[in-house]
C-alpha cells in the first residue's frame, strides 16, 4: 500500500466505504442475474474497485467521466445511487436512463457521467469531444476516459488521442489493464509496451498498480490538477484484475485463467481487503469500524433491489421517447 498521500482520516473512511459500495453492488447484480429477474447480461467489475474509486475521488462534481460495458463500478464511484442503477438494470422506469440504457449504457449526467458504453473503446470520442468542449468553454473541467485493454485494437482511440495530443486537451485516458480482453491474454492480443501507444503521440504516460487505491489516488489527483492547468492529455495504465468471467455467463474459465491465478489475486491482490488492513495498521479505523461499514452497505443495498424489484416498468407509450435517430419506413 502506498504510503504518500494527500487524505485525511474521513476522506480514508469515504474512499473504503465507496469500494464496498461497488463490491457490493456487483455482488448483488451477479444474483439478480442467476436468479433470473435481470434480462440480458451484466459484466462484473469486482477486484477492479481501487481503480474507479482511486480516480473519481480526485474528480470534482463538474467533471466527467466516460465508462464501459464493465461500468458499475465508475457509476457508483462518480456518485450514483443503488436504487435508481439496480432500476437500470432491471428496465425499470425509477432507472437513470428510464430503464432504456440497461447494465452497459448506465449514464448519470447529474454526477458527470456521460454514459457506459457497449462498443469496446466507444467512448473514447466522447471523452475527447468533452474535453475539447471544457477547453473551449473555459469551465476547467477534466474528462477521464474508462477503458479496458481491448481497446487498444480499436483505431477510434488512436484518432482521439492524437487529436488530444494536437490540442492539448484535458482528458485522461485511463486503461484498466485487467489482464484479458474476453478469453485472451493481453500479452497474445496486444504487441510491445502498452503506454508506448499513446506516448507515440507526445502524451505523458504513467503505470500504477491498480490495486492499490492510495497509490492510485496520489496519480490522479497530480494527473487531474496538471490537467485543469491545460497541461494533458495524459494515460494511465492501471494493471488490475477482474474476479469474474469476461460476463455473468461466463463461469467456467479454466480454459484461459487458471483457478490459482484467480485465487492468488483475491487472497493477496484484493484493493478492499488490502486498504482495511492499512486502515486498522495506520489506526485510522478499527475492525468493528470495518464490519460496520460492510453491514450498512449490504443492508442498503438489500433495500435498493427490493425497491427496483418492485418498480414499474416504462409506459409503452415511451416507447419513442429518448430516441433520436430511427428508421422512417
Amino acid at each position: 500500500m502506498s504510503s504518500a498521500h494527500k487524505l485525511n482520516s474521513e476522506d480514508y473512511m469515504r474512499v473504503y466505504r465507496q469500494m464496498v459500495r461497488i463490491r457490493v453492488f456487483e455482488d448483488n447484480a451477479n444474483q439478480l442475474y442467476l436468479s433470473a429477474k435481470m434480462p440480458g447480461l451484466t459484466h462484473m467489475y469486482s477486484g477492479e474497485e481501487a481503480v474507479a474509486v482511486g480516480i473519481c475521488d480526485a474528480l470534482q462534481a463538474s467533471d466527467k467521466i466516460t465508462s464501459t460495458h464493465r461500468g458499475h463500478g465508475h457509476c457508483v464511484a462518480k456518485g450514483a445511487e443503488f436504487k435508481e442503477m439496480f432500476c437500470e438494470l432491471l428496465g425499470k422506469a425509477d432507472g437513470y436512463c428510464r430503464g432504456k440504457g440497461g447494465s452497459m449504457h448506465i449514464a448519470d449526467q447529474a454526477h458527470g457521467n456521460l454514459g457506459a458504453n457497449a462498443i469496446v473503446g466507444g467512448s473514447a470520442g466522447i471523452a475527447t469531444g468533452a474535453a475539447l468542449s471544457a477547453k473551449r468553454l473555459g469551465t476547467k473541467d477534466v474528462t477521464v476516459c474508462f477503458f479496458g485493454d481491448g481497446a487498444l485494437g480499436q483505431g477510434l482511440l488512436y484518432e482521439v488521442m492524437n487529436m488530444a495530443a494536437l490540442w492539448k486537451l484535458p482528458v485522461i485516458y485511463a486503461c484498466e489493464n485487467n489482464l484479458y480482453g474476453e478469453y485472451t491474454k493481453v500479452e497474445e492480443m496486444a504487441a510491445g509496451v502498452l503506454t508506448a501507444r499513446a506516448a507515440a503521440f507526445g502524451i505523458e504516460t504513467h503505470v500504477v498498480d491498480g490495486q492499490d487505491v492510495l497509490a492510485v489516488n496520489q496519480l490522479a489527483l497530480e494527473l487531474v490538477a496538471r490537467a485543469r492547468r491545460g497541461e494533458g492529455p495524459f494515460f494511465i495504465q492501471l494493471n488490475t484484475c477482474r474476479y469474474h468471467g469476461h460476463h455473468v455467463g461466463d463461469i467456467n474459465r479454466e480454459y484461459y485463467r487458471s483457478k490459482a491465478e484467480e485465487t492468488l489475486w483475491k487472497t493477496e491482490r484484493d484493493p478492499i481487503t488490502n486498504f482495511g488492513s492499512w486502515l486498522m495498521v495506520e489506526k485510522i479505523a478499527t475492525e468493528d469500524e470495518l464490519k460496520a461499514i460492510d453491514k450498512s452497505v449490504r443492508v442498503e443495498a438489500e433495500a435498493a433491489v427490493a425497491y427496483a424489484l418492485a418498480a414499474s416498468y416504462p409506459d409503452a407509450a415511451e416507447v419513442r421517447m429518448h430516441v433520436y435517430a430511427e428508421n422512417a419506413a
